[in-house]
């Protein structure tokens, strides 16, 4: 007799029960890292989804929708620079058009321009602000006005719509040398919870998930030698890097209606790193 009290059971994963079957999504900056992750995931959960990016390099996206396809959902990739108003509108209008409307939106696409703050140029600034804060503001605003003008789907959701912020634990935990991405991400938190509050009465959910460090392209450095990855274990209680996959799987159990009671929330998905886990043995 095995001394284990589970079964042995293969148990689906949160995509394989297709709890989005029907729904339509936008995933910003969805070519790579933690974008491609949600994107694949929302897709293998039973969703259409649209993969937005703002590279050169189109064949990253193109295999992105690939994978969705593969899935059994419909995906095509559109470029666009969300911090563009004029091309942000024409790729909500182009998913209306092709996909019919659109339920869930994850404003995922972030930048990083780091520098000391008295040498961070008004460039390095703006690009920063412009991508993670007013690219956020521009497709929550186009989607919130396709929620509130079709409403409730019940065929495949309770709510009108669902979008999902990403922040970072950067939000609450300050970062020298990073100021204008931290500054993002703590405007995101207020950004998120005002507009949550605002149309909580349309049935439109709007959260956060904040990621601690996750292995991604975009923080090689802090993850990709022995030496830096004992460095960074000290910051998280759980003692591992964090995958895209632990974002994807978060995103697409909060588009879902078993999160159909949670709105204005920030959840945090960072292994402790909001713990301070300098005060384990201190303080």
């Amino acid at each position: 007799m095995k001394n284990s009290p589970l079964p042995d059971v293969v148990y689906p994963t949160i995509e394989a029960i297709k709890i989005l079957k029907g729904q339509k999504a936008l995933v910003t900056g969805a070519n790579s890292g933690i974008g491609e992750a949600i994107a694949i995931a929302l897709g293998k959960a039973g969703a259409d989804v649209v993969v937005n990016y703002v590279s050169k390099d189109d064949a990253t996206a193109q295999r992105v929708v690939d994978e969705i396809k593969k899935a059994g959902g419909r995906s095509y990739a559109h470029k666009a620079d969300v911090s563009k108003e004029d091309q942000v509108i024409p790729m909500f209008q182009k998913m209306v058009q092709e996909m019919g409307t659109i339920d869930i939106l994850v404003n995922n696409a972030g930048i990083q321009r780091d520098s000391p703050l008295e040498s961070m140029t008004l460039d390095q600034w703006n690009a920063v602000i412009t991508t993670n804060l007013t690219g956020q503001f521009l497709c929550a605003r186009e989607a919130i006005k396709e929620f509130k003008r079709r409403g409730v789907r019940k065929e495949v959701s309770c709510a009108a719509g669902k979008i999902i912020c990403m922040s970072s634990v950067h939000q609450m935990i300050p970062w020298a040398g990073h100021v204008n991405y931290a500054s993002s991400k703590g405007g995101i938190h207020l950004f998120m919870e005002s507009i949550a509050q605002e149309v909580a009465p349309h049935r439109i959910r709007v959260n956060a998930i904040a990621p601690g460090a996750i292995r991604t392209p975009i923080n090689t450095s802090a993850w990709n030698t022995p030496e830096a990855y004992q460095a960074l274990m000290k910051l998280i209680p759980y003692n591992r890097i964090g995958e895209p996959d632990d974002i994807a799987h978060c995103a697409v159990w909060l588009s879902s209606d078993y999160a159909d009671y949670i709105t204005g929330t920030t959840i945090f998905v960072d292994g402790g790193m909001t713990l301070f886990p300098g005060f384990a043995s201190g303080g």
